[in-house]
């Protein structure tokens, strides 16, 4: 690793405490229900502060470029004063770094509303702020000002005007090569706005380059900031999910370089924080990102294969399926168990690593009432249960096994029948493809408890598994019902 990256890895242990604290302070990006709110911001005090965002170097006319010439006259034009007042100001515009950052973070709020948004642009806010990228030497100000477009991204006219500003697209991503996780968390958050809009693959044509593309899947994999990782992993689902001319232009890179490997090294990593003594909130957002953009490529033509032979993340979301406290990490043991039906469709040999995993079987049946209102969901659930169960009717069962598996399953029946009758209520439309998975399901889970009927006798009830026979006449009733 190079001294830099040493360096960047160093910073981040330390941010990865301090770093929440410190992005918390920054301007938020819009809400929905902030786009239309009017507003009495005086539009000469917008224009002002824009204008006290142009560089220093602007400043002298004998260094500046053309273009840094014709931007600053315009700027002038905008607030009524002339080009001979501001060779006559020796301080001109430009305002030291505390008084930028001040006036950075108003335009950075400001940028949430919509009419707000749409008068920056019309007054140059994206020219300033592209001479500003191409001198910075201040990753606060640099920070700023991606924040700043971040929030324009926000609004669909706007968005369309970042990608037409000559430059523009290739200065931001050049950003992707800074070493600040601050600046890097507003770098992925513009970057996934602008992929998704309508303009997506001319920014995929900037993005598309190994060098681009390597230094992004280098800071998913080294960054040790929560939200980092959130931010660009998010980048990497907006990828997968984006439309096909956007996907077929980054995918392939992105799979030849490890894209894969790196989704499920994460995953491990993440499960292991999870496993610690201390459990933290923010890697919670954290998780379900990682397993969301697992969950879509392993449905993606080309992609699929590596992720459905991994028995390393087939070993992983059992570990998910297994946890005892579901509740602060519901929606990710919810995928944990689409992507599990997933992987056992595409490669039925990995039923093996389950085979006769009693908590494993608890836990799937514990996810239920986290999924109700999904009925992929709840299809893959069955179907896994299915799965799971259909090892023991195509083999024989000894009295203890029957003995286990029935007091698990009895012991769920309020679980069981509290979804059924969900399913029943919901399924106004019958779906026969759900329906035949479910019937398969609570005919091998009656054709256990028919068997257990027959050698119970034979086994002595334990402490740990016990069958209730209320219990038993009520799962036995939802499976005659039901299927």
């Amino acid at each position: 690793m190079s001294i830099q990256s040493e360096s960047v890895a160093e910073e981040e242990e330390v941010e990865e405490e301090t770093g929440f604290n410190q992005l918390a302070q920054n301007p938020p990006a819009p809400a929905d229900e902030l786009f239309d709110i009017s507003t009495t911001v005086d539009p000469s005090y917008v224009i002002s502060l824009i204008r006290k965002l142009l560089p220093p170097t602007m400043n002298n006319n004998a260094t500046a470029s053309s273009d840094d010439k014709i931007l600053e006259n315009k700027c002038h034009i905008m607030d009524g004063s002339s080009s001979n007042d501001h060779e006559n100001n020796a301080t001109g515009p430009s305002v030291g770094i505390d008084s930028w950052e001040e006036h950075g973070c108003i335009l950075w709020d400001l940028a949430t509303s919509r009419t707000h948004a749409e008068f920056m642009v019309q007054n140059l806010v994206l020219e300033v702020i592209l001479a500003t990228l191409m001198v910075s030497q201040s990753p606060r100000v640099t920070e700023i000002s991606l924040g700043i477009i971040g929030n324009l991204a926000c609004h669909e006219l706007s968005r369309k005007q970042i990608a037409n500003v000559k430059g523009l697209i290739e200065i931001i991503v050049d950003q992707l090569f800074v070493d600040d996780t601050p600046c890097l968390c507003e770098e992925f958050r513009l970057l996934t706005l602008c992929l998704q809009g309508s303009e997506g693959v001319t920014w995929a044509h900037v993005l598309h380059s190994e060098n681009v593309l390597s230094r992004i899947l280098w800071i998913v994999e080294n960054t040790l900031n929560p939200q980092l990782i959130e931010k660009s992993v998010g980048f990497l689902l907006a990828i997968l999910e984006t439309e096909d001319d956007v996907r077929a232009l980054l995918l392939p890179h992105l799979v030849k370089l490890g894209l894969p490997n790196i989704l499920v090294n994460l995953l491990a990593f993440e499960i292991g924080k999870l496993e610690g003594d201390e459990r933290l909130s923010e890697r919670y957002c954290v998780l379900d990102t990682i397993l969301r953009a697992i969950e879509v490529l392993t449905v993606i033509d080309g992609c699929a294969q590596e992720l459905c032979s991994s028995r390393k993340l087939f070993s992983l979301l059992g570990t998910l399926i297994k946890l005892t406290d579901k509740t602060e990490v519901a929606n990710s043991c919810v995928t944990a168990a689409v992507l599990i039906a997933n992987l056992l469709s595409d490669s039925e040999d990995l039923i093996i690593e389950i085979n006769q995993d009693l908590v494993f079987l608890r836990g799937l049946l514990d996810i239920f009432p986290f999924a109700s209102d999904d009925i992929e969901a709840r299809n893959a659930l069955w179907d896994v249960i299915s799965r799971f169960l259909a090892q023991f009717q195509q083999g024989e069962m000894n009295a203890i096994s029957l003995y286990k598996y029935i007091s698990i399953l009895a012991s769920k029946s309020d679980l069981i029948e509290e979804e059924l009758l969900d399913h029943q209520l919901a399924s106004s439309n019958n779906d026969k493809t759900t329906s035949a998975i479910r019937t398969a399901a609570l005919k091998r889970i009656d054709f256990i408890a028919s068997q257990w009927l027959t050698t119970k006798d034979r086994v002595s009830p334990t402490n740990e598994y016990v069958v209730n026979e209320r219990d038993l006449d009520r799962l036995k009733d939802c499976c005659r019902k039901y299927s």
